[in-house]
């Protein structure tokens, strides 16, 4: 899909889930898959404000939890380079998808959005859940795979604790290229059209 292929469509919207400072404090981020993300999702915050569809940012908090997602310690911000414009709703959640904590299916039946362009941090997790759910919820969901980002996940079966380099010797040990891709073969064909930013915006 390039940007001449596609026609403006207010009835569209692109998720930005979790591009927040929160991540960069954290030791993983030193292994996460592409650490100037926000660069990349920034081209696609510029490319739906170019054809009118709605922004909606969505950040995680865990208020009183003492750590990097506790709002008292300030990393509950978007990262450094992105920002909201006037009129796109800013959505906290406490939870992993980005509809069961916040009124975001509201938004978005007044609005009247029926497709979704998701991006953020992490591919996994807080990404692949607002898709899976957005697709369920009947939205017609673009995921774009080169816009997430993610860290390497130990085995469940590791003790807990361990360094940063313990985690990433580990052979069990699941690297970030590899969450990715079964991100996007779990989503393709199922829950979301998978694509790049260059794909997508044609740039």
């Amino acid at each position: 899909m390039t940007a001449k292929e596609t026609k403006k469509n207010t009835d569209t919207a692109l998720l930005v889930i979790d591009v927040q400072e929160s991540f960069r404090q954290r030791e993983g981020w030193q292994a996460v898959s592409d650490p100037e993300v926000a660069e990349k999702v920034g081209e696609l915050v510029d490319f739906a404000r170019g054809r009118g569809d709605l922004v909606i940012w969505v950040l995680h908090a865990e208020a009183g939890s003492d750590t990097v997602f506790d709002p008292a310690l300030g990393h509950v911000r978007l990262i450094e380079g992105l920002s909201a414009q006037a009129g796109e709703p800013v959505l906290t959640k406490t939870a992993h998808n980005a509809f069961t904590t916040t009124n975001l299916q509201q938004i978005l039946t007044e609005r009247g959005i029926r497709a979704l362009i998701t991006c953020g941090i992490r591919t996994e997790q807080c990404v692949e859940t607002t898709t899976r759910l957005a697709s369920d919820l009947g939205y017609d969901v673009t995921f774009v795979a080169d816009a997430t980002a993610t860290e390497p996940i130990p085995d469940p079966g590791a003790p807990a604790g361990r360094s940063l380099a313990e985690v990433l010797a580990d052979p069990l040990t699941l690297p970030p290229a590899q969450i990715i891709e079964r991100t996007r073969y779990a989503l393709a064909g199922r829950f979301a059209t998978v694509t790049t930013v260059k794909e997508l915006t044609g740039s």
